[in-house]
């Protein structure tokens, strides 16, 4: 099954980013016209194709093949997107080891502080031992929060945008009808 993203607007130009000098099919979307589809997308089941249906009121002037233009943005945009979803994932799972390092040899410190002041009866002694423990675990959370949920939802975005990437577009006119 195939769901239906539509999108109307008065002049191609409002698909654009106008603040971006690239040419055309190199251009960012529009930062509304990006949140628009994409939200659009993200309510439809995963596994049903997805279509872009772009209305103009008004045919793009100096625009021979408009259809192609915006399907080639599209994807572009999109692949562009889902590379750069790819990359932050990559330097998460970077700060992810690097914090997992830490934490564990300050957890260990900690662990071992806390055994050298296990011995001992005294109240205060033992209010410090354990006092190391939960720091030690604290100083793990940055870590478990990268690995248990952080991660995760910039693949399903990736994933989104991969998916977008490959709908495919069509461009209706409606002063060319």
């Amino acid at each position: 099954m195939t769901e239906l993203i539509e999108v109307k607007l008065t002049e191609l130009n409002q698909l654009f980013n106008s603040l971006d000098p690239s040419p055309f099919h190199e251009r960012d979307l529009d930062h509304d016209a990006e949140e628009f589809i994409v939200s659009w997308a993200q309510e439809h089941p995963h596994k049903h194709d997805l279509k872009l249906l772009v209305h103009l009121a008004k045919a793009p002037a100096g625009v021979a093949d408009a259809q192609k233009l915006v399907s080639d943005s599209i994807a572009h945009y999109f692949e562009y997107r889902a590379e750069m979803t790819l990359r932050e994932f990559k330097r998460l799972m970077r700060e992810g080891r690097k914090s997992l390092l830490i934490g564990l040899l300050f957890l260990a410190l900690c662990q071992f502080a806390a055994r050298l002041l296990a011995p001992s009866t005294a109240n205060w002694q033992s209010f410090a031992g354990e006092g190391l423990t939960i720091m030690g675990w604290v100083a793990m959370w940055k870590p478990l929060e990268i690995y248990l949920y952080r991660w995760w939802p910039l693949l399903a975005l990736r994933k989104l945008y991969q998916r977008l990437s490959r709908m495919p577009v069509e461009v209706r006119c409606s002063s060319s009808t």
